[in-house]
């Protein structure tokens, strides 16, 4: 079985990347290797064959596999202890087969069908995942923001489960949605109550640094970067945890209470103070321009447009729409780039990447025409798609 080599410092980092994205081997353990200065992450069959940039550092060695002692990995075996048999083979496709951890939260989505066995399911998972204290379901996203509606339907208190009426007693300590999510050597504040975030981009938000950095060497120069749909800051975070990446940052967002913990997000990561609250979009500090904006009218202000190398477009539902808007953003005397995410139809990627392009100036030579490169199921027809545009001086 391939296993990760980490020094033991960086494996709680490590291990929160692998256990996101699922790459970890299902009933494995970690286990010390014989100087005892790293720790061996075993490795399942969906770990791809070449790893990201945060994890292709760590070298890859083979050994048996260690066994977990004592916890059954597979929660439908314990669900029999709950539910007869018969029923869980009813539900069949109701159960939920897929869950996203944040921090040491387990979401999952639970359809009508598999609703009124909540208490049972959220019993079972949490049996045999002993990290998580919390578990949710997932009822969808509201209003202007897009915010998950996340219902608790299982807890963890010391060595007990509470589910359905002993829910009740849990103390609000334990039912708290605001976690830390370590991620790119940054340590995440966030609350996927309050503000949208998913562990399941970690990917992506390291392949936009991978960009930034082609993109600072062609220029030789710390980028003036844009992060107008910031969140709580994830795609900001690697980047600023490279040396000499990041020059000027605009971080801003609509949603007030995604901004105040970007604020305290960014007083850890910089080591210096911003606001206790969400304020308006302020330069904080000369080269720190942050704060509540809507993105759609930040074209109206002279001091920001026309001022950023790398603008980052994380509003997929409205990308196309706002790329007009986006774009007099970017500085056009050099190179720029565009990174965005759009969710489409899979049957109009081809229209949407024909309007993308027309929307975009003069694209760089030698570098490769914008289209969607499909990324993950949004819905059944709809994809989760992204694209990079290296955008010409004019």
């Amino acid at each position: 079985m391939r296993h990760l080599r980490v020094p033991n410092r960086e494996v709680e980092a490590v291990l929160g990347h692998i256990r996101a994205r699922e790459w970890g081997a299902v009933g494995m353990r970690v286990f010390s290797s014989k100087d005892g200065f790293s720790r061996l992450i075993p490795l399942g069959p969906n770990a791809p064959e070449e790893f990201p940039e945060s994890l292709a550092m760590f070298p890859l060695e083979v050994h048996e596999g260690v066994p977990v002692d004592k916890i059954e990995t597979d929660w439908l075996a314990l669900l029999v202890n709950e539910i007869d048999q018969e029923t869980i083979d009813s539900l069949g496709e109701s159960l939920p087969s897929n869950h996203e951890f944040i921090g040491d939260m387990m979401i999952v989505r639970l359809d009508d069908n598999a609703a009124p066995y909540a208490d049972a399911i959220a019993r079972a998972k949490l049996a045999t995942h002993p990290h998580v204290r919390l578990i949710l379901n997932d009822e969808g996203v509201q209003g202007e923001f897009r915010i998950r509606q996340l219902q608790p339907i299982g807890a963890r208190l010391g060595g007990s489960v509470l589910a359905g009426p002993t829910l009740e007693f849990a103390p609000p300590e334990i039912l708290s949605t605001t976690v830390a999510v370590k991620e790119s050597g940054r340590v995440i504040r966030c609350d996927p109550t309050k503000a949208y975030f998913s562990t399941k981009l970690q990917t992506e938000r390291l392949e936009t640094l991978a960009l930034a950095k082609q993109l600072r060497e062609e220029l030789g120069r710390p980028l003036r970067i844009a992060d107008p749909f910031c969140g709580v800051g994830p795609a900001i975070a690697p980047l600023l945890v490279e040396p000499n990446l990041v020059g000027d940052l605009l971080a801003a967002d609509l949603n007030p209470d995604a901004v105040g913990l970007l604020f305290e997000n960014l007083s850890k990561w910089e080591r210096q103070k911003y606001p206790s609250e969400p304020i308006p979009l302020s330069r904080v500090y000369e080269n720190r321009l942050v704060g509540v904006a809507d993105a759609s009218l930040l074209d109206e202000n002279e001091d920001i447009v026309g001022k950023w190398d790398v603008i980052i477009v994380n509003l997929p539902h409205r990308t196309i729409e706002l790329l007009p808007n986006i774009i007099s953003l970017l500085d056009r005397t050099s190179p720029s780039l565009i990174r965005g995410r759009v969710i489409v139809e899979e049957s109009e990627i081809e229209s949407a990447n024909t309007q993308i392009q027309s929307i975009l100036p003069p694209i760089q030579s030698g570098k490769p025409t914008p289209k969607l490169h499909i990324k993950r199921d949004y819905s059944a027809s709809l994809r989760l798609c992204s694209f990079e545009a290296w955008i010409a001086s004019s």
